[in-house]
């Protein structure tokens, strides 16, 4: 159990899923997040404001190693979160999207003016037998976006000091 009163290690981890990053260059490979110490993982996006015509393509993939190994698509997002502004400033609410069960969520050109925070959840139970490594992957913009994305972890299994935090290579 930590000891320090920091949320950081007690309530939530914290990494980098994809390196800010023109999203127009070329496909987007989020990195591996290992499951294995928590209950749920939210994927965070965030981005300024881009060209007209950046189509957004996020798809949520498993994989049973940290190399890949076996990867497949995970076909659960059912409904995510966002918030879109001309700039975000703190007064934007969350707006609930849903749609079909499936590993893939596009975002069309109204959303790529304007700035926006995205929010996908995975509870671990949701990943097949044998997988314990998530990661979202963002097709080619194809126009100008600035973004990245953050993977964070709640529902800890062993709470530690932030300093003492297992890294999610393991």
């Amino acid at each position: 159990m930590a000891t320090d009163a920091y949320a950081l290690g007690k309530v939530f981890d914290i990494s980098n899923a994809l390196s800010i990053v023109d999203l127009n260059t070329a496909d987007n490979t989020g990195l591996m997040v290992n499951m294995k110490n928590a209950a749920v993982c939210s994927f965070v996006f965030f981005a300024k404001a881009g060209t007209a015509g950046a189509d957004l393509v996020f798809d949520l993939q498993e994989s049973t190693a940290l190399s890949g190994g076996t990867t497949q698509d995970l076909d659960i997002i059912t409904t995510w979160f966002k918030k879109e502004e001309a700039t975000l400033d703190g007064d934007e609410t969350w707006t609930r999207v849903t749609q079909s069960a499936g590993s893939e969520v596009t975002v069309t050109d109204t959303g790529a003016a304007v700035e926006q925070i995205y929010v996908f959840e995975v509870r671990a139970e949701q990943l097949s037998d044998g997988f314990k490594y998530l990661s979202m992957n963002i097709a080619d913009a194809t126009q100008a976006k600035i973004g990245g994305m953050l993977a964070i972890l709640t529902g800890l299994k062993v709470q530690r000091k932030p300093e003492n935090l297992a890294t999610w290579a393991v």
